[in-house]
């Protein structure tokens, strides 16, 4: 059973100004779509071919000799998460237990986003920032390369991409513009929440 890559969640205009229907055209249209066939290639007649996505994410982390097929499977998983964590009109602020659980876990919602937004910026080289749950606590984390939460346990709840190619064609080398327009203007707090209950 081939793995598939998942229809985007909206139009690639979708979410202009913010973000280009190119950088959508590239970053889905291309780099997810490529993560997706090297992935078949990699797995096809493995006993990872009949895994899911998750299983083959956590049955390869660590394994030297499957370090494409976890790249591969990650950046699949990692990207169709991320998609899912923005919506037009997004943004604004979380309610209800997200929002009470965030207050516990960093002091205030804008405490929250200052400390996401420095873990996104500093993440060296590429990566991804991340609101997690670890056990019954909240946690930003943030990983290099396709390295995710899920391969060390944790509930992913948020994700912004920081490689490059999520942000150059629009915002070139200002990492730290894209990450506040995502955290100001595109978070769909929805997912987020189902992330939280599920």
């Amino acid at each position: 059973m081939a793995f598939e890559q998942p229809p985007l969640p909206y139009d690639f205009n979708a979410l202009e100004p913010h973000m280009s229907a190119k950088t959508f055209e590239f970053h889905y249209g291309k780099h997810h779509a490529a993560y997706v066939t090297n992935l078949n290639k990699l797995v096809q007649d493995t006993e990872m071919a009949d895994k899911s996505l998750e299983e083959v994410i956590k049955a390869s982390f660590g394994d030297s000799s499957k370090t494409g097929i976890f790249n591969n499977a990650a950046q699949v998983w990692n990207h169709t998460f991320f998609w899912n964590c923005m919506k037009p009109n997004g943004g604004g602020q979380p309610t209800g237990e997200l929002a009470d659980k965030i207050n516990t876990a960093f002091g205030s919602f804008d405490k929250f986003k200052e400390e996401f937004k420095n873990a996104a910026v500093t993440q060296f080289g590429s990566g991804w920032a991340w609101l997690v749950k670890d056990g019954d606590t909240l946690k930003i984390t943030k990983t290099p390369n396709a390295e995710n939460p899920l391969a060390h346990g944790q509930t992913a709840l948020l994700t912004v991409d920081v490689w490059e190619h999520a942000y150059y064609l629009d915002y070139q080398n200002r990492r730290p513009d894209f990450v506040q327009t995502v955290l100001d203007n595109l978070i769909n707090w929805d997912f987020v929440t189902q992330n939280l209950s599920a």
